[in-house]
């Protein structure tokens, strides 16, 4: 006779589903979520499109994260019949539906519950990440590719759009450097454990003495924000160079002189934009990368600045945060967290919840003495 019972389970995850539900404050949600549908409705929305653009991404935001939320609750009301189906039919088929939907939903509450430690000052942003190529030849260009398609394949599993902002392809394998954005609420907070130098090592596949070969990438995560007027750039404090968009190879994509490269000379901070078709356009996005980089780097002086007066030094992230092994012992080791995974494929092919809610969970643990 069948007898299945997850009613302890079941109960564990309402549990956890009221407290991510009291975190993310449904009411509010469903308030804002009004506010916005109203602006949206107006009849001159599109006469200042910047605004309209502000006001209909927020609003889907909105809409996504309440939508996760009720969705979880949905499908707990739904396991909850499955498994008194399961009992009274005596279904076995029932029940093995009834099991992976429990471990599924668990999942996903792991997930969202990782997210209500996400309550820094930007972390429900959109994410633009930089990955930039370091020591190691056309291996490192190579990596660097390598990982750009890793997170674009993460976006992709989780439905996030993407938009590639610029590419500079390396002469050999790989790239130089790519800038794209993640569309998505929390992506910010949620990448952001992603940043630092992540290393490589293999076999070579570009050399001819089968030696193992470690190359390095650097990745940087800083959040979308679509104004940054807390940071005015003096004109002279730029340099503007105009260059024609290009593909792999250097093989002209544009015919046009239309992607921009800002450099900010106090800083050497250097920001390219190329997704856009006009030269303007370009301009004004990499001006507001460049204004959202000064603007967290003033942030970041002033807490160093704050802990070095209350002489309170914590050790802070290594640069070097994680290592992919592809050689011998194939691994995925972080290095900050001690997470690791065996499938080295499976992460490069965008498996990476588990490492980012490690992440996410170490940065959020109380300061050791």
């Amino acid at each position: 006779m069948l007898e299945l019972d997850l009613s302890a389970e079941i109960q564990a995850l309402r549990h956890t589903y009221g407290d991510i539900s009291e975190v993310v404050d449904v009411t509010r949600l469903q308030a804002d979520i009004a506010r916005l549908s109203e602006e949206a409705g107006a009849p001159d929305l599109w006469d200042d499109p910047e605004k309209a653009q502000k006001v209909t991404s927020a609003l889907s935001h909105k809409q996504a994260e309440l939508k996760r939320v009720n969705d979880i609750g949905r499908r707990l009301d739904d396991l909850e019949v499955l498994v008194e189906l399961a009992n009274e039919m005596e279904d076995e088929e029932s029940a093995a539906e009834a099991r992976a939907e429990l471990t599924a939903l668990t999942a996903v509450m792991s997930q969202l519950e990782v997210q209500t430690l996400l309550d820094g000052e930007y972390d429900d942003r959109s994410a633009i990440i930089t990955i930039r190529s370091g020591a190691g030849g056309d291996d490192a260009t190579d990596f660097a590719e390598m990982l750009m398609r890793m997170y674009l394949r993460w976006a992709e599993q989780h439905k996030y759009p993407v938009k590639v902002m610029d590419t500079a392809y390396a002469e050999g394998a790989g790239i130089k450097s790519a800038t794209f954005e993640i569309d998505a609420p929390y992506a910010f907070g949620t990448l952001s454990v992603e940043a630092g130098t992540h290393r490589l090592a293999r076999i070579s596949p570009f050399g001819s003495a089968d030696k193992r070969q470690t190359s390095f990438a650097a990745v940087e995560v800083i959040p979308l924000m679509e104004e940054a007027t807390e940071v005015d750039i003096p004109e002279n404090d730029i340099r503007v160079d105009v260059f024609r968009s290009s593909g792999p190879g250097g093989q002209s994509v544009n015919t046009t002189d239309s992607a921009v490269r800002l450099t900010h000379l106090p800083t050497g901070i250097v920001v390219s934009m190329q997704n856009e078709k006009s030269q303007i356009q370009n301009r004004a996005a990499a001006m507001r990368v460049l204004q959202t980089r000064l603007l967290l780097l003033q942030k970041e002086e002033e807490a160093a600045k704050k802990k070095e007066l209350a002489g309170n030094i914590t050790a802070s992230w290594g640069d070097q945060m994680r290592s992919y092994f592809l050689y011998g012992q194939q691994l995925v080791k972080d290095l900050r967290t001690g997470h690791e995974s065996g499938n080295p494929a499976a992460v490069f092919d965008g498996d990476l919840d588990d490492f980012i809610s490690a992440g996410i969970r170490w940065r959020k643990r109380p300061d050791e003495d």
